[in-house]
């Protein structure tokens, strides 16, 4: 008889065979799982349907409005708002033996009072408490200035016409390039940033510089701004500070128009413990969503964690999924801290230097499982759609389909290699650089995982830190970015921002990420208003003029960004086999490899030039640089010729003239 088949990750990754049983248990464990599905609702489609059930909805054969609630653990439910005077005692609402609550308001009697922009709430009434709370699936809350107190509000207005039927984002995603942004600091105003003005101000910059990509960032509702984002309350509603749903929509439309997709930082590892704003003892018990006691409390983040086995919150998390990307056209997701959801210890203090460590009892399997659900959902809904994890820990398969052994997502970030670029600006000298330790850390990736390469992603500039513009001229920026002075520390900070971010580029991964202004070396950290910077926007804010200004350097970085995502969308750079090393000097500083038939070279060397330096190459023939980071246009100081064409010699060896600090590109004529 014969015996099951292999899966596909254990063929790959004999290294994984110790561990073959439990791959396979993971494996085994979605497919019952989905099986159970199947027999419950029919698909994992429907089953992501719940939030048409639950929350504020009109209901044309009832003609009116029914709110439904779940909440098991609850003694009383009353719905009250502007449509009663805010009377938290007049309109109960009925409990069914699972815990479900409902209340209808038929449209004859409150057409006039439940109204489009009206504010509601819902008060609990439990054995721990009474308290007002919002509508766990509101699609909108809004924060009144005066209180500062959150509501619920309904959300009426008509229907958003789309136009984006012809748009699909297969092109953007056989090779990513990301555009990380975050709508509220996207303006150089001292505010917080609309929708409307990223729409008409921020998409036409991010289409000129060559990203086919956006990933929206803190666009679910978060209490707490200074939070970036990450600690959610309302899960169904786009954040209210930039605007309206309809606004987003607008916003989403006008990308696809541009041919850009767009992805969303979709925040499924925690949730805010805030009581009064978010889902947190929403019946009066602590483990409604969330793990009881110690589990369902994260440490390090000070928020609470999903019990990802419960039925109801693998409903609440999918169907959140299926709301973003039907109601806005959401072209895929960044999972955050994917990390966090896998492991009980969160990562937490972990090196994760022991390939034990992945199928350790300190795995949550349940957790794992809702990833693979959430893929598996995403792929069905839209097959051109896009699943990134954020996942510093290197769990084996987690970039790889479900039927391979793996959990489903396209691509993973490939989160050491900023980290790298961090320490080494911090720890190392120029001439300390180990081209070895470079060439191992952007290139040591499983050849069927890919991965989404960042030489610098929001983390990395957040106080406490700097960017990488930052690290490379600090306070120099402030005197001398202009193009009528000369500094030594800025002619290596742009020499090196340059070299970092195409080597980054062209060999660490499948896709590349960019965030917003870092393009053109945007200066300082990013700090959102709080109590300990007197509630300021300085640092919270882009500053545009700079790059715009034709008299200064911030202008050469960012043309040099766009050359690069020029050359790779021209090329299929990120999209083409792993790249092929073809010279390694770490006494020269000097790197050279082969990636989608062109010829990347690196001179990293701060201080000496190389006339006629041998470079063995794969092909014979004649080559010519199409591009290199010595131009004026880019900062440089013009040591190369373009019109000369170079030929290999007898022993296949190409001679070039590098100048310390500079990388070219040859392509084959």
């Amino acid at each position: 008889m014969k015996g099951p088949e292999v899966l596909p990750i254990l063929k790959d990754e004999p290294w994984l065979e110790k561990y073959a049983a439990k791959i396979q248990n993971r494996f085994d464990k979605f497919q019952s799982a989905k099986k159970e599905i199947e027999q419950h609702s029919g698909s994992i489609l429907e089953y992501a349907r719940i939030h048409e059930f639950y929350g504020i909805h009109f209901e044309p054969l009832r003609n009116g409005w029914v709110y439904r609630e779940w909440a098991p653990a609850a003694d009383e439910l009353y719905f009250f708002g502007d449509f009663n005077n805010w009377d938290r005692r007049s309109h109960p609402m009925k409990k069914n033996p699972r815990g479900d609550w409902e209340i209808f308001l038929p449209f004859d009697q409150y057409k006039d009072r439940f109204l489009h922009g009206s504010k509601v709430k819902v008060h609990v009434i439990s054995p721990k408490n009474a308290l007002d709370r919002i509508p766990v699936y509101i699609r909108r809350v809004v924060q009144d200035e005066k209180s500062h107190d959150f509501a619920g509000q309904l959300w009426f207005g008509e229907k958003f016409k789309w136009m984006d039927s012809e748009f699909s984002a297969a092109n953007s995603f056989k090779q990513p390039l990301i555009y990380e942004c975050h709508v509220g600091m996207a303006q150089e105003k001292l505010g917080i940033g609309t929708y409307k003005e990223f729409e008409t101000e921020i998409l036409p910059r991010i289409k000129k510089a060559g990203y086919n990509t956006i990933q929206l960032m803190a666009i679910m509702e978060h209490p707490y701004y200074g939070s970036f984002g990450y600690h959610v309350s309302n899960f169904f509603a786009p954040t209210s500070r930039f605007g309206t749903p309809e606004e987003l929509k607008s916003l989403v439309d006008k990308a696809h128009e541009m041919g850009i997709a767009v992805i969303m930082d979709i925040v499924h590892s925690h949730a805010v413990k805030n009581v009064n704003e978010g889902i947190n003892e929403f019946d009066g018990s602590d483990h409604q969503y969330f793990h009881p006691g110690p589990r369902g409390y994260h440490e390090g983040w000070d928020s609470k964690v999903f019990d990802y086995n419960k039925p109801e919150v693998q409903q609440f998390l999918l169907s959140n999924i299926r709301y973003w990307m039907e109601e806005f056209h959401i072209d895929g997701f960044r999972f955050d801290g994917v990390t966090s959801i896998m492991y009980l210890h969160h990562g937490l203090f972990m090196d994760f230097d022991n390939v034990d460590l992945y199928f350790d009892s300190n795995i949550d399997e349940e957790a794992i499982l809702y990833l693979q659900l959430a893929n598996s959902l995403i792929h069905q809904l839209q097959p051109n759609s896009l699943s990134i994890a954020e996942d510093v820990s290197g769990m084996p398969g987690l970039s790889r389909k479900i039927e391979d052994g793996g959990i489903g997502f396209d691509f993973r970030m490939a989160m050491g290699v900023p980290d790298y670029w961090i320490k080494t600006l911090k720890h190392k000298q120029d001439e300390e650089w180990d081209m070895f330790e470079l060439w191992h850390q952007l290139s040591n990736r499983p050849i069927k995982e890919r991965s989404i390469a960042y030489a610098e992603s929001h983390d990395q500039a957040l106080v406490g830190d700097k960017s990488l513009a930052f690290w490379l001229m600090d306070k120099e920026m402030y005197f001398s970015m202009s193009l009528l002075q000369q500094n030594l520390v800025v002619d290596r900070g742009i020499a090196l921002h340059k070299m970092i971010r195409m080597i980054t580029f062209s060999l660490g991964g499948e896709g590349y990420l960019n965030f917003i202004g870092n393009e053109f070396g945007h200066p300082e950290w990013v700090d959102f208003p709080r109590e300990g910077n007197d509630w300021s926007y300085q640092y919270a804010r882009r500053q545009w003029s700079l790059v715009d200004d034709p008299l200064l350097r911030y202008g050469q970085l960012g043309a040099w960004d766009k050359a690069m995502t020029s050359l790779g969308t021209k090329y299929q750079v990120l999209a083409s086999k792993h790249a092929v090393q073809l010279y390694l000097d770490p006494n020269k500083k000097i790197i050279a490899y082969e990636r989608a038939n062109l010829i990347f070279v690196f001179s990293f060397h701060p201080t000496e030039s190389f006339f006629g330096f041998p470079i063995h190459l794969p092909s014979p023939g004649s080559y010519k640089i199409i591009l290199d980071s010595d131009e004026k246009a880019f900062g440089g100081f013009e040591r190369l010729d373009k019109s000369v064409e170079y030929f290999t010699d007898k022993d296949q060896n190409l001679l070039l003239y590098l100048p310390n600090r500079t990388m070219l590109v040859l392509e084959r004529q």
